[in-house]
This record gives structure tokens, sequence and C-alpha cells, in this order.
């Protein structure tokens, strides 16, 4: 029986070198940062994505729309709620929209493992973090600073002091900077340390709201034994309140501590150091954290 030879063709089929444009890493960490912010109120995914991030975002916006309205409407000479306080008043909602999209953020790539892939080449660990860290900040911004805007264009609308208006417009911004930032590093390192998503939410929310009804708590018992030096000195131990103490040292804001015994200009100066020092260290423990997994 005889076997005949297995016959054997060299196909070409077309593969060649790309010649085009190479636009690097800047380019890379400004489309991640771009689809990152996106994902941050659902655009680019599916309907059901975008219900939750688009509704805290309108629930952040309605209390400042009819704040306008009364104030327009009654003639008032000053707006219900400075600009300094809107965040703080609504920081449980500022806190669900952390813990819904920081998890998203980071988990999923953690989950799939699909972050190598980023670094295939030409981004690095530091453009991811950096990228990451920016777009969750930039979209907290977006959901804190929209009614503070919608505030102080109301506020032109009913003819209030412009000089007093802007004043208290542009130390709100600040404040939600500051927020912004710190919220958006907290919240990304909780939910790395888990390819879980739900654990992710579960421990942000308790490291962003229910350590600030621990604090409020122990506060005011603080606050009802007269011991006011005790009550400005615990607002070091929660997110929201940390926020509260700078803008009350330093932006002109009344304090929303029991008692309203806020920080001093020196304790303030405390205050201002730890959420700076935060703020680095969420970074310093993303990038360690990246490092681990192997990127």
């Amino acid at each position: 029986m005889s076997v005949e030879p297995l016959s054997t063709q060299i196909h070409n089929i077309g593969y060649r070198h790309y010649d085009g444009p190479r636009l690097g890493r800047a380019y890379a960490r400004r489309s991640l940062f771009s689809q990152s912010l996106r994902g941050a109120y659902g655009l680019g995914r599916s309907a059901k994505s975008k219900v939750l991030p688009m509704l805290l975002f309108v629930v952040m916006c309605v209390p400042a729309l009819i704040m306008v309205a009364v104030a327009v409407a009654t003639k008032a000479k000053d707006l219900p709620l400075d600009y300094t306080r809107y965040a703080i008043v609504l920081q449980a909602v500022i806190g669900l929209y952390v813990a819904s999209q920081a998890p998203q953020a980071v988990s999923r790539d953690l989950r799939f493992k699909t972050v190598p892939l980023y670094f295939s080449r030409p981004i690095e660990r530091v453009d991811y973090v950096v990228a990451k860290y920016a777009a969750m900040a930039s979209a907290l911004f977006i959901l804190t600073a929209a009614p503070l805007i919608v505030l102080y264009v109301g506020s032109l609308l009913a003819k209030l002091d412009f000089t007093e208006q802007t004043k208290g417009f542009g130390q709100g911004l600040v404040s939600v900077l500051l927020l912004s930032l710190l919220f958006a590093g907290i919240g990304l390192v909780v939910s790395a340390v888990t390819p879980r998503r739900g654990f992710g939410i579960a421990a942000v929310i308790a490291v962003l709201t229910i350590s600030y009804g621990a604090v409020s708590t122990v506060q005011a018992i603080a606050d009802a034994q007269d011991n006011a030096g005790a009550v400005s000195w615990l607002g070091l131990f929660s997110p929201i309140t940390l926020i509260d103490g700078v803008q009350t040292a330093f932006l002109g804001a009344t304090s929303a501590f029991p008692g309203v015994h806020g920080p001093s200009a020196g304790q303030g100066v405390v205050y201002l150091l730890v959420v700076l020092g935060l703020i680095a260290g969420s970074y310093g423990l993303l990038m360690r954290r990246y490092r681990k997994v192997g990127l």
C-alpha cells in the first residue's frame, strides 16, 4: 500500500508592518482617562449601567434647583444653604456614588485579569494609576460642582450680591475639589483590594459613610459633655469631617460639627496635612497594589 506524500503550500495573507503614526503613552493615557470618566456615568455601557450614576447626579442637583426656585420666588436676600455646606449635607449621596463607581473602575479589570493587556505597550503602571485616579476625581468633581453652579446661576438670577456669591462659589469649588481628590483616592484604594465588586461596594460604604456616622455620634457625646476640644479633634477620623474641618478653618465655612465646634486655624493646618497625606498615600498605595499584581 503506497502513501501519497502530503503537499505543502505557503500562502501570502498580506501581513505587513504598521507604518502609521504611533501616538505613544500620552495618547493611551488620555484614552484610558476618557474611557474611565465616561464609564463613571455609564456612557458607552449598557442602559442599566447608566441608571444609578445618572439618578445620583439628579439627586445631587434637585435640592439646588429647589433652593434657587425658592430664592427667586420669595426674593430672598441669601441662599438657604452655603456653597460649602452643600456637599456636607448630601455626603450620603456622594458616598453612594463612590461606592457604586469606584469598584467598576478597577475591580473588573482585576477580576477578569484584563489589566496586563493595558501594559502590553506603550502604557505603564503609572499611566494606568494616574488615568484611573484622575477620571474618578473628575467624575466626583462633576457630581459635586454641578449643583454649586446651579446655586450660583440661581443667585445671580435672584439678584443677590454678586461679590458675596462669587466668593462663596469659589470657596465651594475649592472644597469639593479637595473632597473629590480625597474620596476618589480612598474609593479606588479600597476597591482595588478585591476583584469582587460587591465586596468593594460594601467596603467603600463602610469607610466613607459609616465612619461619618460613628464620628458624628462620638462628637455629639463629647459636645453633650462640654468637651469642645474633643469635638474638633475627633473630626480627623472621617473623610467628610476632614473636609468640613478644612473648609471651616480656611474657607470661611460654618462648621457642621455638633455645637459648631469647628477646628481653629492651628488645628486646621493638621486637618489639611491629613487630607493631603491621605491623597498622596492613596496614590502610593495604588501604585504598590498594581506592582503586586504583576504590572
